[in-house]
């Protein structure tokens, strides 16, 4: 009989950052191995992969965000499982009568598993929002919020940020374990991205971070051995000593290709009318340019700017598992140490609402800034040269780690080979 099995991604957990963290290749009291990533080395095209066992090329998740055509607009860390393209790993599993269960999974809220838990906030008119969570089934809602309190979002990102919100999600693992016991569960640990981004891998804090991690970790493998499942658990990417940024947007709205609109002197994009636009996602940016006349000149222009390693066309995006309409025409990759922000403005009376606030949804780019307090009191910095870790890219030398308390099927070297290995195991778990 195989055993049910949790699986769990912990953000930033790069195999070299054991080392120099824990001064040993271990995590959660088992032995790790290196174990190449994904490109791109993002959340949400990782654990879309995990649970489709294709790149990015086949499920769509291109990146934390993507450019949505119809809407003329960037959509960011929306969390329908109908952006995620293909069948489940697990598809076969729940037809034999097994059971599915997501936690903190980005693009998770749907009816692909039976048990899914997911922040959502309600934010209010006049300023503030209501702390909530979805979740599936309604009762499992109720008892986490008796057992644990309501889920500390302001700990799962902005400012505030911190083990909390891994300490939350953790015990809500455990929980879901000793009680609705499903087959499969898929978790994600988050906190040790933010110390790693706010103050860099070889720092202080970093290091206290990956002590934390390795004891919420330990504690969830015993509570997983208790309740009779196995684990596997990896990083999603590693997390490399930021030393420069590049604002691709700033040169296409000096060189006229993208357009804004301005409101109060600060200046909003207008895509609608722009010939250009790059969604931007720590190392990646994705190109869209609506006036093909001007694709050269586009790649010309963000080709010389200084931190772009890398400008993928159809080809190389094909061979780089990354050839899907969302990626738009051109994919900019950042040279090691530099990474993507997607600020179009030179002065900050220019910046736009949004740019202050923690805002993920509106910001039509990834922000970091977000991590870090600003001023006045409340807001988020607008000061990129503050970030001190990104991740993106893949580098052959800079292995993500990889952990398990049994055998994976065909010896997996990859992030995708290791999804493979996971479905193979799931088509052994007796019901």
């Amino acid at each position: 009989m195989q055993r049910t099995i949790l699986l769990l991604q912990v953000a930033g957990l790069g195999y070299n950052f054991l080392g120099q963290s824990l001064g040993k290749a271990e995590v959660g009291g088992l032995a790790a191995r290196p174990m190449c990533g994904l490109f791109p080395a993002l959340t949400c095209p990782v654990q879309a992969t995990m649970r489709t066992a294709t790149p990015a090329s086949g499920h769509g998740i291109v990146g934390n965000g993507f450019f949505c055509a119809n809407l003329w607009k960037p959509l960011f860390w929306e969390q329908s499982s109908r952006l995620m393209q293909g069948p489940r790993i697990w598809d076969d599993l729940r037809r034999r009568g097994g059971t599915v269960g997501q936690l903190f999974i980005q693009q998770s809220l749907g009816p692909d598993a039976d048990i899914v838990c997911s922040p959502a906030p309600i934010h209010k008119h006049h300023g503030g929002m209501i702390l909530d969570s979805i979740v599936q089934p309604e009762g499992l809602r109720t008892r986490l919020n008796r057992e644990l309190g309501v889920f500390p979002l302001q700990s799962y990102w902005g400012p505030l940020a911190s083990v909390r919100s891994s300490t939350w999600i953790a015990a809500a693992i455990e929980s879901v374990m000793a009680q609705e016991r499903p087959d499969f569960l898929y978790g994600y640990i988050p906190h040790l991205d933010y110390a790693l981004q706010r103050h860099g891998p070889d720092s202080p804090a970093a290091r206290k971070a990956g002590r934390q991690v390795d004891s919420i970790l330990a504690r969830l493998v015993t509570a997983a051995q208790r309740h009779g499942y196995n684990v596997i658990l990896f990083g999603d990417y590693p997390i490399l000593a930021a030393t420069g940024v590049v604002f691709p947007n700033r040169v296409l709205r000096r060189q006229g290709w993208l357009r804004t609109r301005p409101v109060r002197q600060m200046l909003y994009p207008y895509l609608p009318g722009s010939q250009a636009f790059c969604v931007v996602d720590h190392q990646i940016a994705h190109v869209h340019v609506w006036d093909r006349s001007a694709t050269a000149a586009v790649r010309e222009s963000l080709q010389a700017l200084d931190g772009v390693d890398r400008v993928l066309d159809g080809p190389a995006k094909t061979e780089a598992g990354i050839d899907h309409p969302r990626s738009g025409d051109l994919v900019l990759v950042a040279k090691r140490g530099y990474w993507f922000d997607y600020r179009w403005w030179d002065s900050p009376r220019e910046a736009p609402d949004y740019a202050s606030h923690v805002d993920i949804h509106n910001k039509p780019g990834y922000d970091p800034c977000e991590l870090f307090f600003g001023w006045p009191p409340m807001r988020v910095s607008q000061n990129p040269s503050r970030v001190r870790g990104t991740h993106g890219r893949l580098d052959a030398d800079e292995p993500v780690a990889c952990a398990a308390t049994i055998d994976l099927p065909d010896n997996p070297r990859t992030l995708l080979e290791l999804a493979r290995s996971v479905k193979t195991l799931l088509g052994r778990v007796t019901i």
